[in-house]
């Protein structure tokens, strides 16, 4: 019998597979090559292929392994806890990985025509959401007590959402906001810099003066002006950079000695 786990992760890891095929023939792979991993053939763009293809590798280890425990089976666990029946549990909570996920899958989409870069950047945040969500449904039904789980959840994944989440957040804007400041004019520049300024204050300092602010609230205002800023970069990615003028002061001085 297969378990409610095994179907997730191993339906996950296929997926992941096919799209890895899908990509390898979309990015230049031809023959049998992404099919075989290159043996008869070329894979085409590698970083991508290896990412998906890992991923689905993973996915499908994990299956196995849970399904040689009898993950989610509740007469299997009912033996190991000693009790007759498994305790009821609350329901799960709401969650907006769905939302981040589907961005996720967009930028995928969207990468195939444009850039590797935007295609990696929506496997990476597709793979943040497959952890993330997974924890928050392991979380929910550790225990029969919401704060307990939410609790535990925090102990297990703080130390590592922290400094990874504040390290691609900055990574990412800066390098969209570079993106969004070289497509622009000097003065539209000044402008985006000011707008984006203000706003990120604006976000801080109301988190800072109520701590009460209801955590979806918050969490939805900063993944807006993230999607936001990303989607702009995106955008002056595809318009280019604005045409730099380059003065040549060597050749100026020159002419002028040559005057004189």
């Amino acid at each position: 019998m297969f378990t409610t786990g095994f179907k997730f992760f191993f339906g996950l890891g296929m997926a992941l597979a096919g799209a890895a095929v899908f990509y390898g023939y979309t990015t230049g792979g031809n023959h049998m090559g992404p099919l075989s991993m290159g043996w008869k053939g070329g894979i085409g763009e590698h970083l991508g292929y290896s990412l998906l293809l890992g991923l689905g590798v993973t996915a499908m280890t994990v299956a196995l392994f849970l399904v040689f425990f009898r993950d989610a089976d509740p007469a299997a666990q009912a033996h190991y806890m000693g009790v007759e029946q498994i305790p009821a549990n609350s329901l799960v909570t709401a969650s907006f990985w769905p939302v981040v996920g589907a961005f996720g899958v967009g930028a995928m989409a969207i990468g195939l025509v444009l850039h590797t870069a935007v295609f990696v950047t929506g496997l990476v945040v597709c793979a943040v959401v497959a952890i993330e969500w997974l924890m928050d449904s392991w979380a929910d039904r550790a225990t029969g007590d919401p704060e307990a789980n939410r609790v535990l959840r925090n102990r297990v994944m703080a130390p590592i959402e922290i400094p990874a989440l504040g390290a691609a957040l900055v990574a990412v804007g800066v390098l969209a906001t570079s993106r969004i400041l070289l497509a622009t004019s000097k003065l539209g520049a000044v402008v985006v810099a000011g707008v984006v300024s203000v706003l990120i204050l604006a976000v801080a300092v109301l988190f800072v003066s109520n701590r009460r602010i209801n955590r979806n609230i918050l969490a939805g205002s900063v993944l807006i002006l993230a999607v936001a800023v990303l989607a702009g970069g995106v955008v002056a990615t595809v318009t280019g950079e604005r045409d730099f003028v380059h003065h040549d002061d060597d050749h100026v001085g020159v002419e002028s000695e040559e005057g004189n």
